[in-house]
């Protein structure tokens, strides 16, 4: 897998790779993490990488990440 470059937010790590005919963009946050898998078919690098400006787009990954933390410590604490 090849690391295309580390890409600076101040909410997570974003790094974009390349690997197997697919872009990898990854999003970090603590212990967490949201991965895209992105056919270099369908989009080029460039396209990729404009999801990072895409308001939108960036919006629902933060939101995503809530949701997942929630639904962690909600099951932690039910066992």
């Amino acid at each position: 897998m090849k690391v295309i470059r580390n890409i600076p937010h101040e909410s997570f790590d974003i790094t974009l790779f390349w690997w197997n005919q697919k872009y990898i963009l990854k999003f970090e946050k603590h212990h967490l993490e949201q991965t895209y898998k992105i056919s270099e078919l369908d989009f080029l690098e460039q396209e990729v990488e404009a999801l990072i400006t895409n308001e939108g787009f960036m919006k629902n990954v933060l939101k995503r990440f809530e949701e997942m933390y929630q639904d962690l410590y909600k099951s932690l604490d039910e066992s």
